[in-house]
């Protein structure tokens, strides 16, 4: 909350949570004065916390169920790696967020240390053997299943859609949770990929 309060003033605030299960961050943003919405499409992620909240959606990110510019601010966290389409859904945020308003998507890098999440680090083998590898290993699937539930969606990726998308004003584009000295390395191609854990791209909508 402190991080996105930085570049939007949520007191008031209309703020949907993409991917946000039954709203993991429902009391920090409210706390802040903004109306909560949490989306998910997993019926089990929706009540993971007890009972379903009454502002609790289930849709797909990759086409969210809000009219254009409903909402002041759109914000996902950790959730674009685990759709088929993300940009899909990076462009399905902007279209719902009212001019002026804001993005902040955030996603784990595919080529970064935790990109394959729990099968990391095996993932840099590949993620169809890194699930296979998983699977011999714990007798089980992991939760994240590479083809399914988890994708590669690189710091690349990202970049090219921010610097093609044409709805937003790109607003700051950072590793979040690397050090500050070390940022430049963003700027640096393939090593970008490696040392960064998760990409924060904000936009303003135009």
């Amino acid at each position: 909350m402190a991080q996105l309060g930085r570049y939007a003033d949520l007191d008031g605030a209309t703020l949907l949570d993409v991917g946000g299960g039954p709203g993991y961050f429902r009391r920090a943003f409210e706390g802040a004065g903004a109306t909560y919405v949490a989306l998910d499409a997993d019926a089990g992620e929706l009540a993971g916390a007890g009972d379903v909240h009454p502002r609790t959606v289930m849709g797909s990110g990759m086409a969210l169920p809000f009219a254009d510019a409903s909402v002041d601010v759109c914000y996902s966290s950790n959730v674009l790696e685990h759709v088929p389409s993300p940009w899909l859904m990076a462009d399905e945020m902007l279209r719902v967020t009212r001019p002026g308003g804001l993005v902040f998507l955030s996603w784990t890098v595919w080529f970064g240390p935790w990109g394959g999440h729990e099968t990391a680090p095996w993932h840099y083998l590949g993620g169809r053997y890194a699930r296979r590898r998983y699977t011999r290993t714990h007798g089980h699937e992991p939760k994240n299943k590479y083809g399914e539930s988890l994708y590669a969606a690189t710091v690349a990726q990202g970049l090219r859609w921010a610097r093609t998308q044409e709805a937003g004003e790109v607003v700051a584009v950072l590793p979040r949770y690397n050090p500050w000295w070390s940022w430049w390395l963003l700027r640096v191609p393939l090593v970008r990929e490696v040392v960064t854990w998760n990409l924060v791209i904000v936009l303003e909508r135009r």
